[in-house]
């Protein structure tokens, strides 16, 4: 139950820290237990795509669920994006790659890939048919975490513990845990989500197996950065899949 405790309160800004006290160990594994958040940012933001069409167009609608969700994790994911494109952007080897993405400021290629990401995310989900964008963001979000966590099981972390945000490593998944998040990652797909769109489940699948290819290639592992921007492009892929099955 600490390890669950422990993610909301790593990758939200609810005050569950102020309420109940969670070890510092507990926290190696935030990234094992991080599909379970989709649940909570998921759900705020199907929630708000549901009732919000009714008072504004479709797209503003898009625009105010993507900021609940930002309010919620306090754009944890998308500084870690930012981060990501710049270190990886910028650097030439991967010293340089890792000491960007430690540098607090944002660059060019951090700017282009916020741009460029908010742009097809809302321009996707308010391409996609109004009764399907709340199953769409609920399912992508939680599947999408389940992909992107796996980066802990296939890459070492690329600095030292003590030079970390945190100052911890993040622990791999072990098999039980691993089996309970594909099962709760599958869960509302299969009931929300009609069967002609499960194939867009791979896309994000690719999508991570393709950026932890890249990532070991570049720096020989991954960062908590790197983490924030698996997620988003693996979710942002899954959006694109849905939208290209739907057009099909």
């Amino acid at each position: 139950m600490k390890q669950i405790l422990a993610a909301f309160i790593f990758f939200t800004r609810l005050p569950l820290g102020k309420i109940v006290q969670v070890p510092a160990e507990y926290f190696r594994q935030v990234v094992s237990y991080w599909p379970l958040t989709g649940y909570l940012t998921g759900g705020l933001m199907a929630l708000t795509i549901v009732f919000l069409p009714y008072l504004f167009p479709i797209p503003v609608a898009v625009i105010l669920a993507m900021l609940t969700r930002l309010s919620v994790t306090g754009a944890l994911h998308e500084d870690g994006l930012a981060d990501f494109c710049d270190g990886f952007g910028g650097g030439t080897d991967r010293e340089r790659v890792l000491s960007i993405m430690k540098d607090s400021h944002i660059g060019t290629y951090g700017v282009l890939g916020l741009i460029l990401y908010f742009s097809l995310s809302i321009t996707t989900l308010a391409s996609i048919p109004y009764p399907l964008i709340g199953s769409v963001l609920l399912c992508g979000d939680v599947w999408s975490k389940f992909c992107a966590s796996h980066i802990v099981n296939f890459l070492p972390y690329a600095r030292k513990a003590e030079e970390s945000k945190t100052k911890l490593v993040y622990d791999r998944m072990c098999p039980r845990v691993l089996l309970i998040n594909a099962a709760l990652a599958l869960f509302p797909v299969v009931f929300l989500m009609r069967p002609v769109y499960w194939p867009a489940l791979f896309i994000p699948v690719i999508v991570c197996a393709s950026l932890i290819w890249y990532m070991k290639k570049r720096i020989q592992g991954y960062t908590g950065d790197c983490c924030g921007a698996l997620f988003l492009c693996s979710e942002l892929s899954f959006y694109l899949a849905v939208l290209a099955i739907h057009y099909l």
